[in-house]
């Protein structure tokens, strides 16, 4: 049995062949021709995005829209898009948000040692491409969580490497972007990299001071966005993509007492987080 499983991972380590490489680039393709085809401004989350960049190029806040749930910062990097064609937008976005993907795959890759040229990580990503559904959703709808996508596993490549300022730098252009890596700052707290810290918090913060002052409504984000994620479900954010604040009142459980479960279970995480760092 041993000697079988060493020449498995002695064939899936050899170079992938130009077949698979072919087999990988059609699939890919596919993807990205699919959503040229079904959607406009490059899917549905990136519309939303560029369609905030038009309205505040207009002289509106962006905030207006309460699907927009993105820093200020969003608002500047994605006026750029707002002048580019639909129909290339269409086109662009999937093979963006498919690049973002593909990188990070790669640097997961390096992160474990495994060559990018291998059989397994051209097989790894052809099924990650046909078979895993939240890869092929990201790349329908031009979900700007491929940044981060792209993001996380290159900074713990970079920390890997003591790299830590250069993370720091990393994660903090994916928060501007989208704020789904905030998080990562306990691992810089645990390990008490407070300068590559500050990189982390200080480039989404001062991305997003300097984009709020050419706003209409510089607090948007502070008064619009957070009360409606808090709130939670209106048929377009789902209750499950909710906070506890928002899901435990409504399955009976007084607010404040919701409160407290809601902060408690916040802090069982962090405590994990850290029993895993150590």
């Amino acid at each position: 049995m041993s000697e079988r499983k060493s020449d498995i991972s002695g064939w899936l380590v050899r170079p992938a062949s130009w077949h698979l490489w072919a087999v990988l680039g059609a699939v890919l393709g596919a993807a990205v021709a699919r959503t040229a085809r079904l959607t406009s401004d490059g899917g549905m989350d990136n519309a939303i995005v560029v369609r905030a960049a038009r309205v505040w190029l207009a002289g509106g806040s962006p905030y207006d829209d309460p699907h927009f749930l993105y820093l200020p910062s969003a608002v500047v990097a994605a006026a750029p898009w707002a002048t580019v064609p639909r129909g290339v937008l269409s086109v662009l976005v999937p093979v963006l948000v498919a690049g973002c993907l593909v990188g990070g795959w790669v640097c997961a890759l390096r992160l474990h040692g495994v060559a990018p040229r291998s059989r397994f990580a051209a097989l790894g990503l052809i099924g990650l491409a046909a078979g895993f559904a939240p890869f092929a959703h990201l790349v329908l709808l031009g979900n700007w969580t491929a940044t981060a996508a792209l993001a996380l596993p290159l900074a713990v490549l970079l920390v890997g490497r003591g790299r830590w300022v250069a993370a720091g730098l990393v994660l903090g252009a994916a928060v501007a972007l989208k704020p789904l890596l905030a998080p990562m700052g306990l691992l810089f707290v645990f390990a008490r990299r407070w300068r590559a810290l500050a990189w982390l918090a200080g480039v989404p913060a001062a991305a997003s001071a300097g984009a709020a002052l050419l706003l209409p409504d510089p607090a948007g984000f502070l008064t619009r966005t957070l009360p409606f994620l808090l709130r939670g479900d209106d048929g377009f954010v789902r209750l499950y993509e909710a906070s506890p604040l928002a899901v435990l009142p409504r399955a009976g459980v007084p607010a404040a007492l919701a409160a407290l479960l809601a902060f408690g279970m916040a802090a069982v995480g962090v405590g994990c987080a850290y029993r895993r760092w150590r």
